[in-house]
């Protein structure tokens, strides 16, 4: 378990100088039933840094989002691990604490901005619901900041468009309402579970130059939760890719995408449209997540990957350090990065 525990904690050099705001060692979270839904993770984020968290649907991701900012839903809980936020285990606070925490010193930015917003309330007024629950500001002072913070995050007519209601939005001005709520007490941590999917690529543009700007002038650390590598290329500096509930992969952007040591994160970028793949078939990976979440003692990729050999449907691979903080749990990459058989 000890190169989990450094795969998880070590980054590369710049990192190392920063102090880290988040640790997350070797998270485990189940259902009710019983079922894994995130088996051992462990990884970081920096001050003023921005990971990426990837993979596909039912890999663990938003669940690990979700333990951090102590949203589970009823019925699942962390069972092993700490979530470490600024010297603080999160998994041992109560409830009261956490909301304490949550919307002051940790923001949230859901996938689905029009199910996360309230119908029947104009937006200005869930903005400043915020302030109104960790703020001592009086109404005229939180009205003065949700213009100023609606405005920040470059929606237009601040003051008309604070008295209209969430349908009257379009997707994009939904989405940055929902980031206005999330930065308004100037948060350390952002946490923002794909917050660009349901939006076209303008407006994803659009949304990821405004949290490439949150983080840049106001050194908000971002815990990005993503599908997509291309998006997760733009706008973080490591990136941590999960599968199944365990990481596969973890690493500076610029290491994972280049040099990419595990075979899922190698699927995953050549399914990736790109102009020198146009009239191309893009690359499938065969298979689905598994849905049956107990203990894995073999890699838990082995019977999807086209690459696999004997050991791995025999043994669990452990991150393992390829090149200065850049891990991966992938046997084919003992070799360096030769993925051959």
């Amino acid at each position: 378990m000890r190169a989990q525990c450094e795969g998880g904690t070590r980054n590369n050099g710049e990192n190392m100088k920063q102090n880290m705001l988040l640790q997350i060692e070797h998270l485990k979270v189940q259902s009710f039933t019983g079922a894994e839904l995130v088996r051992d993770v462990s990884f970081t984020v920096a001050d003023g840094e921005i990971v990426g968290l990837v993979g596909e649907s039912g890999c663990g991701k938003s669940i690990t989002a979700l333990t951090v900012a102590g949203l589970l839903p009823e019925g699942i809980r962390p069972t092993r691990g700490r979530v470490v936020f600024d010297h603080v285990d999160m998994v041992t606070l109560s409830r009261q604490e956490r909301r304490a925490l949550n919307g002051s010193r940790i923001g949230m930015v859901f996938q689905d901005a029009l199910t996360a917003l309230n119908p029947l309330l104009p937006v200005g007024h869930q903005i400043g619901e915020v302030l109104k629950i960790h703020t001592d500001m009086n109404r005229i002072e939180r009205r003065k900041r949700v213009l100023e913070v609606m405005s920040a995050v470059d929606l237009p007519n601040p003051e008309e468009l604070s008295r209209r209601y969430p349908h009257e939005l379009s997707g994009g001005q939904r989405q940055r309402v929902l980031i206005a709520m999330a930065v308004i007490n100037n948060p350390s941590l952002l946490i923002a579970d794909e917050p660009t999917t349901a939006l076209d690529s303008v407006v994803q543009g659009q949304i990821l130059a405004l949290l490439k700007d949150i983080n840049s002038k106001e050194q908000v650390s971002i815990l990005f939760i993503s599908h997509d590598l291309s998006t997760v290329r733009r706008l973080c500096d490591r990136v941590v890719v999960l599968y199944a509930g365990i990481p596969a992969e973890i690493g500076t952007t610029a290491q994972v995408l280049a040099r990419p040591a595990h075979v899922y994160t190698e699927l995953l970028l050549a399914a990736i449209p790109t102009p020198d793949k146009r009239g191309q078939t893009l690359a499938q990976i065969p298979g689905q997540v598994a849905d049956d979440r107990g203990p894995v003692t073999f890699c838990p990729f082995a019977p999807r990957c086209p690459k696999a050999i004997s050991r791995c449907r025999k043994e669990l691979p452990e991150l393992r350090e390829v090149e200065p903080g850049h891990w991966v749990a992938c046997f084919l990459a003992e070799g360096g990065y030769d993925l051959g058989t």
